[in-house]
């Protein structure tokens, strides 16, 4: 594993993000979501992969994949994902998550946002891997549907970049994104 990844905490965000229009709005968790970022979590050495989501349903939703393959069949039947699940956690909102990791690591984490924008408070991808490196406690946010809402966004000490390649199309799966940035930051 990369020295100073297990600094670094990721959060899939479901509530508050916009829709289209920019309404604040709530989305609903995907089992690939859970998955695929968890797997690409583990394979770059994150700590912890957080979903946040205060819909009970959803919660009941998320609660059920991951007891299927941490502790259920899936666990004795799949190694790998079970390995890949079990630094998942579940959070009602993202002040839940910023204060479990300060009590986990004795510090409030520099919290870094992406957006498919580019937003104020840039910080370059070479300064993140820095800040990694040098074992700093970051979370990184991520959202659903179209995006951070506002309020998620002020929470954010920094934003990273928009990934894209100048093509002028900029609509990636969260999946896709999360795989692009961990590796850009985390790769050897």
């Amino acid at each position: 594993m990369k020295a100073g990844a297990s600094s670094l905490d990721i959060v899939l965000v479901h509530h508050p993000v916009v829709n289209k229009v920019g309404d604040i709005i709530g989305s609903a968790v995907t089992n690939l979501d859970i998955h695929d970022i968890a797997r690409a979590g583990k394979t770059y050495g994150v700590d912890n992969y957080y979903i946040v989501t205060p819909y009970e349903d959803q919660q009941k939703l998320v609660t059920e994949i991951l007891r299927h393959w941490k502790t259920g069949h899936g666990a004795s039947r799949n190694p790998a994902r079970k390995a890949a699940l079990e630094h998942v956690e579940l959070a009602d909102n993202l002040e839940t998550v910023v204060e479990r990791i300060t009590k986990k690591r004795n510090c409030i984490p520099l919290i870094i946002s992406t957006s498919a924008r580019i937003q104020e408070k840039t910080i370059g991808y070479n300064d993140v891997r820095v800040k990694i490196n040098d074992n700093q406690a970051i979370l990184l946010l991520f959202g659903t549907a179209h995006g951070l809402a506002p309020q998620a966004m002020k929470m954010a000490n920094h934003c990273l970049p928009p990934v894209g390649a100048g093509t002028g199309y900029n609509h990636l799966s969260v999946r896709s994104a999360v795989s692009i940035i961990l590796d850009r930051l985390l790769s050897e």
